[in-house]
């Protein structure tokens, strides 16, 4: 499941820093509707709720595969009751929730005159591709990482299994409580 988190917080990173540029202290600040009228223009909502959508999917077969990996007798039952909790936090996001919090960051990032130029591009024809093709790029972009993304968590799992195994083998250095003499 960590992947797929870890994707969704770099993919919006990714868009964030691909529009942001910090304005200069002379420039107008936008304003909250400035920065929800580019929203609205790139369509942001919607891509949000498209990837939070392939996140949930992804997620799903994730935790599956962790499941089966650290207990092969799982059974049905236990993979839908896993999907079920998956669905559970993935519908408590909500994209409302998440657009509110990153107007504050495109406002301290992007001046009015920011806002209102990239309001023009994603207005023209390249712009409007742009954000047509950017779901499927995204998309794609996220199913390349993930064999890495997997293979760098899976190492990690290992490092740290071995870590908690190294640490049981110790004796303990903290005394017993019923050892503590008052």
């Amino acid at each position: 499941m960590k992947p797929c988190i870890a994707t969704f917080i770099v993919m919006l990173l990714l868009v964030a820093a691909a529009t942001a540029q910090a304005p200069a202290s002379s420039e107008e600040p936008s304003t909250r509707d400035d920065v929800i009228r580019l929203f609205d223009v790139m369509q942001v909502r919607q891509q949000m709720e498209l990837v939070t959508k392939q996140l949930l999917d992804q997620m799903r077969g994730i935790g599956r595969e962790e499941m089966k990996d650290r207990n092969p007798a799982v059974t049905p039952q236990q993979l839908v009751k896993a999907d079920a909790l998956t669905d559970k936090i993935m519908k408590s996001l909500s994209t409302s929730d998440m657009l509110d919090d990153m107007i504050p960051v495109y406002q301290k990032h992007l001046s009015k005159s920011d806002v209102d130029e990239m309001i023009k591009f994603y207005s023209t024809p390249t712009g409007q591709k742009i954000l047509r093709e950017m779901p499927a790029m995204t998309a794609e972009g996220m199913q390349a990482m993930q064999p890495r993304i997997h293979k760098q968590i899976d190492e990690l799992t290992r490092q740290i299994d071995q870590m908690v195994k190294d640490e049981q083998g110790k004796p303990s250095t903290t005394p017993h409580p019923a050892a503590k003499k008052n």
